[in-house]
C-alpha cells in the first residue's frame, strides 16, 4: 500500500519488522529506474547506521542492484556516498545527526525523499529537508503517469527517538490510518498519509522474531516495538513522568507560599520562563517542600516546535514582569536562570538589561547530571510514591518536551540536548534551587542551611532573621 500510494508525504510506521527500509530501498530502485535522472535521497541519522541498513546484506542496494552492477548499467560511487544509474538518475545515501548538518543540503534539489527512522531526526532537520523538496525544470520530465506524485517523502519510524512526539503529532494524532489529507501551505502543502506498519505485514520475517522483541525487558519498549503503540515513548529519559500523577488542574495558590521563577534564554530557539510555588504541606495533597509548577511563558513560534520568537531580551522581561502580576516574589521578582545569560560580550549582559525592566535572575546551578537527578527524585517523591513536583495542566510545552526527552547516545546519564529541551532545563534549575538530599532510602526535603534554597525557604517566615533582610 505504501508503495503503490499517490500520497506524496508519507509515515509507514509501528512494529519494528515491518519492512520499513526495504520499503526505502524498493522505492528508490523503482523511481530511479522509471523516472531518468530523478535525484532520490535516502537518509539515516549516521553514516555507520546507513552503511549497515542499506549497503550491507542479502537485501543491500548491492544485492538487490547485482546484475545491473556486472552489466554496468548502475554504478556505486562509495567516495560521494551515490547509486548511478545509466539512465542519469542517483540516489544519494545521506546522514544528518545534528541540525547544523542540515545545511550541507542546503542548495540540494530534492526530487524524492526517503527517510528511515523519522523519529531519531528533530523537527527541524525534517522541516527543513522537506523545504528542500521541489522539482524545479524537471517537473517537464516527469513521465504521465507519475504526473502529480513529485516531489514526494517517504519515510518510516519506530514509536521512541528524539522526533517521537513531533512525529506522533504530525501523522498519527486524531487521523484516520490510510486516509489522504492535503495540508495547509504553512504544513509543507503535500498530501498526507500514515500507513501502519505491523511485524505480521512482513512475510519474510522469522516466527521467533516476535519472541525476542518480547523478551526486550522494558514493557515500553516492547509495546513500543511490538504492537507499534505511539502511546509509549520508548527510551524515555523520565519513564517516571505520568499525567495522571504530575499534571494537575489549575488551584487557587496560598498567597504566603514561597514563589520563585526559573528561566532558560533562547531567542533563535524557545526560551522557557516558569513560576514555581513551594508547598509549606497547608494542602493535604501536597506535602511539604513540593514544588507546584503553575505558570509557563514559552517562546515559540506559533506553529514551529523549537523555533524561537527572536524577540529581545528586554521585550522578554517586559512580558515575564507582566506575569508577575501582584505576586510577591523572593527580592521582588527574583529566580534562577541560565549561566549563560550573565555573561558579558562587549556590552550589557541579558541579565543586566532584564533587571532593568524589573526582573531579577541569580545564576542557577547548571550541572547538568545533577538538575536531572533532581528532577528525578521530585517525580519519584517519597517512600510513598507522593510525588513531590506537580505541574499544572496549563503548562503545556513542559508537558509536551518533559517525557519526550531521550538518553544521550555517548552519555547514557544524560539527556539529548539535540532536542527540543528548554522548559526541561528551566525546571532542572528549579529544581536544583531547592535540592533534596537522600539518605538512605528517605529524602530530606529540608534545604541545607546556607544555601540558596535554605534562603528561599527561611523567607517562609514572617520575621526572617535580620542578615537576610538585605538580600531580600
Amino acid at each position: 500500500m505504501a508503495f503503490q500510494s499517490d500520497a506524496t508525504e508519507i509515515l509507514y510506521g509501528g512494529a519494528a519488522g515491518g519492512g520499513k527500509s526495504h520499503l526505502m530501498r524498493c522505492c528508490a530502485i523503482a523511481w530511479a529506474v522509471d523516472i531518468p535522472g530523478i535525484q532520490i535521497y535516502l537518509f539515516r541519522r549516521t553514516y555507520p547506521d546507513l552503511w549497515k541498513n542499506h549497503m550491507e546484506g542479502p537485501s543491500s542496494f548491492p544485492s538487490m542492484l547485482g546484475e545491473w552492477i556486472s552489466s554496468g548499467f548502475v554504478k556505486l560511487n562509495l567516495g560521494d556516498s551515490q547509486v548511478i544509474f545509466g539512465n542519469g538518475s542517483k540516489i544519494h545515501l545521506c546522514h544528518c545527526q545534528n541540525e547544523k548538518d542540515v545545511f550541507k543540503y542546503q542548495g540540494a534539489e530534492i526530487h524524492a525523499l526517503l527517510i528511515d527512522e523519522l523519529t531519531h531526526f528533530s523537527e527541524t532537520i525534517y522541516r527543513f529537508l522537506r523545504g528542500r523538496c521541489r522539482l524545479g525544470a524537471f517537473s517537464k520530465s516527469i513521465p504521465d503517469k507519475w504526473a502529480g506524485q513529485f516531489p514526494r517523502i517517504m519515510a518510516g519510524a519506530n514509536p521512541g527517538g528524539i522526533g517521537h512526539h513531533f512525529v506522533k503529532a504530525t501523522f498519527i494524532d486524531g487521523v484516520v490510518p490510510l486516509v489522504k489529507r492535503k495540508m495547509d501551505k504553512r504544513d509543507g502543502g503535500m498530501v498526507r498519509q500514515y500507513i501502519p506498519a505491523r511485524l505480521d505485514d512482513n512475510p519474510t520475517m522469522d516466527e521467533g522474531y516476535a519472541d525476542k522483541l518480547s523478551g526486550l525487558g522494558n514493557e515500553a519498549l516492547v509495546r513500543a516495538m511490538l504492537d507499534g503503540d505511539w502511546e509509549i515513548v520508548a527510551g524515555a529519559y523520565f519513564t517516571e513522568f505520568s499525567r495522571d500523577k504530575h499534571v494537575v488542574k489549575p488551584f487557587t495558590i496560598p498567597m504566603h507560599w514561597t514563589r520563585y521563577r526559573a528561566f532558560d534564554w533562547g531567542s533563535a530557539k524557545p526560551f522557557a520562563c516558569y513560576w514555581i510555588a513551594v508547598s509549606d504541606g497547608s494542602i493535604a495533597k501536597y506535602q511539604h517542600g513540593a514544588l507546584i509548577v503553575y505558570r509557563e511563558y514559552y517562546g515559540m513560534k506559533d506553529g514551529e516546535p523549537n523555533k524561537g520568537l527572536k524577540l529581545p531580551s528586554d521585550r522578554v522581561a517586559q512580558e515575564i514582569k507582566k506575569r508577575d502580576g501582584k505576586e510577591t516574589t523572593e527580592s521582588g521578582g527574583f529566580g534562577v536562570a541560565d549561566p549563560a545569560i550573565f555573561a558579558e560580550d562587549g556590552g550589557p549582559s541579558i541579565a543586566e538589561t532584564m533587571r532593568k525592566e524589573g526582573v531579577r535572575w541569580r545564576s542557577a546551578d547548571n550541572k547538568r547530571k545533577a538538575g536531572w537527578e533532581q528532577v528525578r527524585i521530585r517525580l519519584n517523591g517519597d517512600d510513598d510514591d507522593t510525588p513531590l513536583l506537580y505541574v499544572f495542566e496549563t503548562c503545556v510545552h513542559l508537558i509536551r518536551t518533559l517525557p519526550a526527552l531521550q538518553h544521550d547516545d555517548h552519555d547514557p546519564e544524560d539527556v539529548d540536548s539535540d532536542q527540543e529541551d528548554h522548559g526541561p532545563d528551566a525546571l532542572r534549575y528549579g529544581c536544583m534551587a531547592r535540592p533534596i538530599i537522600r539518605e538512605g532510602s528517605k529524602a530530606d526535603k529540608r534545604p541545607k542551611v546556607g544555601t540558596f534554597a535554605h534562603l528561599l525557604e527561611i523567607t517562609d517566615e514572617k520575621k526572617p532573621p535580620s542578615k537576610y533582610r538585605s538580600l531580600r
